[in-house]
């Protein structure tokens, strides 16, 4: 049985089978060929899957998150993040991931930030003297980082499975986010003075203020959402349905972006996303179930155990697993379909859980950029009209300082668990 387990779904994926229809095909087959249980087990354990009360923040950030994204809301931030850089060597490349990282935090979406951030600021990187192979790696790569900072839907899905509070999630997932945006910056920074890149002017106070004022309200939405978790005004869930009245208010009625129509289509778009979502929840659900009941996990933690590995030694495999994984599958399929059975493993050797989900987040996000399938790779392509042989090489530098970062957070617990402690 483990067999079917393990050769039926690469099978399938590598015939192009959706993720979801990959688990319930692998599933169906093991309980009609291999277990003595019924099939209404399936259907039993597909809808307890998705009877979750967190799952309930899902569409609604989802939904925030698209609306947000919509209009003008990019270009307000693009200028306010100008502003406050704008007299450093470097600054367009700064502004792409500052910018990248604050929308990050407004829509969740890696692939929607690349997009949104990359219609303004690829024509003016690569007029300020910035290669192509750079302009496309930085904004692919720094889209990744939606996936880090909080909220983040990979997070709440983390949490889900493995039954983890939400807000540590978020909380945990901080600073790990600023420090991936920060080296890309170090980075972004030697590039420029290496090239004698000096573009854009000093800071100026006028110019800050009049962007901020244009921004504010467009900032305010991670403080509002974030603040809210942490000072214990509304839980995670609650926190996702108060962000999308405050959507609905700032795009609708201050920034005025969006009409009623486009509000009807936006609610349409993340009613198909949050299907989208949910029918691989179910279908994780199902083979987390069988996973556990064929006794899977606990073999694994027993052979594991019998090499006798250092615990680095094992959080190291357990990364480069990560890393090849998020290659193929996108991060909500990979944390839905791995969480179970990595889960045991690294509670064996003492990993905090928090910390463990936060690891698995910027393995996962690094995947979105990955070659050869990394969903930003496709979206920048399609955005840029830039072929692979040009986007692959820029992803290099960003793909090694991801790494670096992923290494830091893996084995620094206290870079993800320092912020936790104000949480509790």
């Amino acid at each position: 049985m483990t067999w079917v387990m393990g050769l039926v779904p690469i099978a399938l994926l590598i015939l192009g089978f959706p993720v979801f229809l990959t688990l319930l095909a692998t599933a169906l087959i093991l309980l009609l060929f291999f277990m003595d249980v019924p099939l209404v087990q399936m259907h039993i354990t597909m809808f307890g899957s998705v009877d979750k009360f967190g799952l309930l923040a899902v569409p609604f950030f989802l939904f925030a998150g698209e609306l947000m994204g919509r209009g003008g809301i990019s270009k307000r931030l693009v200028a306010w993040v100008l502003s406050v850089v704008g007299g450093v060597r470097g600054s367009l490349g700064l502004t792409t991931v500052g910018t990248s990282t604050i929308f990050g935090a407004i829509s969740g979406s890696s692939p929607a930030t690349v997009a949104a951030i990359g219609q303004i600021m690829y024509k003016p990187l690569r007029d300020a003297g910035y290669d192509e192979k750079f302009s496309v790696g930085v904004l692919t790569s720094s889209g990744a980082i939606a996936i880090v900072i909080p909220p983040s839907i990979a997070m709440i899905l983390y949490g889900t499975a493995a039954e983890e509070n939400v807000a540590l999630l978020f909380a945990a997932g901080f600073v790990p986010g600023l420090l991936i945006a920060a080296m890309m910056g170090i980075y972004i920074y030697a590039y420029a003075f290496r090239r004698g890149i000096r573009e854009g002017s000093s800071f100026d106070k006028a110019v800050f203020w009049h962007a901020t004022k244009e921004g504010v309200w467009a900032l305010g939405m991670p403080f509002i959402i974030l603040g809210g978790i942490y000072a214990g005004v509304f839980s995670p869930t609650e926190a996702a349905g108060v962000s999308c009245v405050y959507a609905i208010v700032v795009t609708k009625f201050i920034y005025r972006d969006i009409t009623w129509t486009g509000l009807w289509e936006v609610a349409v778009s993340s009613m198909y996303l949050t299907a989208q979502v949910l029918i691989i929840v179910a279908a994780a659900g199902v083979f987390s179930w069988l996973l556990t009941v064929s006794g899977i996990p606990q073999s694994m933690v027993q052979w594991i155990d019998s090499l006798q590995l250092s615990p680095w030694m094992i959080l190291l495999a357990i990364n480069i697993l990560l890393l090849i994984v998020g290659c193929v599958l996108d991060p909500s399929s990979a944390i839905l379909v791995l969480t179970p059975l990595l889960l045991p493993i690294v509670s064996a050797i003492g990993v905090d859980l928090i910390h463990f989900g936060i690891i698995m987040t910027v393995n996962l996000s690094i995947g979105m950029f990955t070659p050869p399938f990394g969903l930003n790779i496709f979206v920048a392509q399609a955005l840029f009209k830039v072929p692979l042989k040009t986007i692959y090489p820029g992803l290099v530098p960003f793909i090694i300082i991801n790494i670096i970062a992923l290494m830091l957070v893996t084995y620094i617990p206290e870079i993800s668990l320092y912020v936790t402690q104000f949480v509790k």
